[in-house]
């Protein structure tokens, strides 16, 4: 057959991007070894041509930063631990293709729960029953937060980004309220540690360390959510409705029960998170008391694909790269500021996220394709 004159000749791209089959886990961990080493490999000459800075005494002040002595290293391990619950929070609602933006919303209505508990039963009730409560009311108060959206999004299917990204603006104007009804000086809403003398609703210590018992709890935490997703009902069910609503119902699953049973659990986490905060960490309350740990949660999920055990990696890197950045911008000897440190940690946490790419993807040349299809 003659083609046309006037027909065009269609040009293949050069190369287009085709999914990979499953790779072996130690396969990916290289791969992502690999990009952690090339990162910093980038950091070091990035840092030596903007700055003329040693990259070597950068690394070296990271490190200090972090893990420089036992109360620094206690303090990372009790952060990574914190980060680390509030990722197990978002998994599951994530795992359910619910994006769950909310749980620095959660967060706070938890903390607020928390402070509410000890300024009003301090003295009232024995010390374990206000532990009781204090816990209580938290998991309550964040599982009620997420259940709204919840509800509208299982029955009005309503976007639940958009829904809980505005609830934590609810909450974080709710909190500054108290926070200037409560404070002691009017204008101030600043409300100082709670019960300072008599530290009722503390969280003890355990061997006369006071971290201890808040990474013991995220511990059994972590080990409860990887057996619930991976091995329980509801786990199958949260994966089968994330996969698709319209199989899950065609088997069976009721998907609306799925959903506020999931963001329930997700809320809850987040309250508990709230709790750990303000009895086991600050024993105060601020608008800022979340750290920003709703939001890096996120990260943590998606980096360790949903699996608890490896957000335990993925939590531990990025509290040790922001620990390490700390550090870095308040070492006399290098004169590097805040912002540069935060370009450090953003390389390095770009190159891990963009070396799963290549886990999952890969690139396929045209003048591969034409050399397959000959030998086919």
């Amino acid at each position: 057959m003659v083609k046309s004159p006037t027909e065009k000749k269609v040009r293949e791209p050069l190369f287009h991007i085709v999914k990979r089959d499953a790779i072996p886990w130690w396969k990916a961990w290289l791969i992502r070894i690999a990009a952690v080493l090339i990162a910093l490999v980038v950091v070091a000459v990035i840092t030596l041509v903007m700055t003329g800075q040693d990259p070597i005494e950068m690394y070296k002040a990271m490190f200090d930063g972090a893990v420089g002595n036992s109360t620094r290293t206690w303090n990372l391990l009790q952060d990574t631990a914190l980060l680390l619950i509030v990722g197990l929070a978002v998994t599951p609602a994530f795992k359910m293709r619910f994006w769950n933006i909310g749980a620095q919303g959660q967060i706070l209505v938890g903390c607020l729960a928390t402070t509410f508990c000890m300024r009003t039963f301090t003295g009232k009730v024995p010390t374990a029953v206000l532990f009781i409560l204090m816990i209580a009311f938290a998991l309550i108060a964040g599982a009620v937060w997420a259940l709204i959206p919840g509800i509208f999004k299982a029955y009005l299917n309503t976007n639940e980004t958009l829904f809980t990204l505005m609830m934590n603006y609810i909450a974080l104007n709710l909190v500054a309220f108290f926070c200037f009804r409560w404070s002691k000086n009017s204008g101030n809403d600043v409300i100082g540690i709670i019960n300072r003398s008599s530290k009722t609703g503390w969280m003890p210590d355990i061997a006369g360390n006071k971290f201890l018992l808040n990474i013991i709890i995220v511990a059994v935490i972590t080990v409860a959510a990887f057996v619930y997703l991976k091995y329980s009902k509801h786990g199958y069910e949260i994966s089968v409705v994330g996969e698709s609503e319209n199989t899950a119902r065609y088997i069976g699953i009721n998907v609306k029960h799925v959903i506020i049973r999931t963001v329930l659990i997700s809320g809850a986490l987040c309250g508990l998170a709230g709790f750990l905060l303000v009895s086991g960490v600050h024993h105060t309350l601020t608008t800022d008391v979340e750290g920003g740990r709703g939001f890096t949660a996120i990260i943590v999920s998606w980096m360790a694909h949903f699996n608890p055990f490896y957000m335990i990696l993925t939590s531990f890197l990025i509290v040790f790269l922001e620990k390490g950045a700390i550090q870095v911008a308040s070492a006399k000897n290098l004169q590097l500021d805040d912002n540069f440190s935060d370009i450090v940690v953003g390389i390095i946490i770009l190159f891990i996220i963009g070396c799963e790419f290549f886990i999952n993807y890969r690139i396929k040349f045209k003048s591969k394709d034409k050399a397959e299809e000959a030998r086919e």
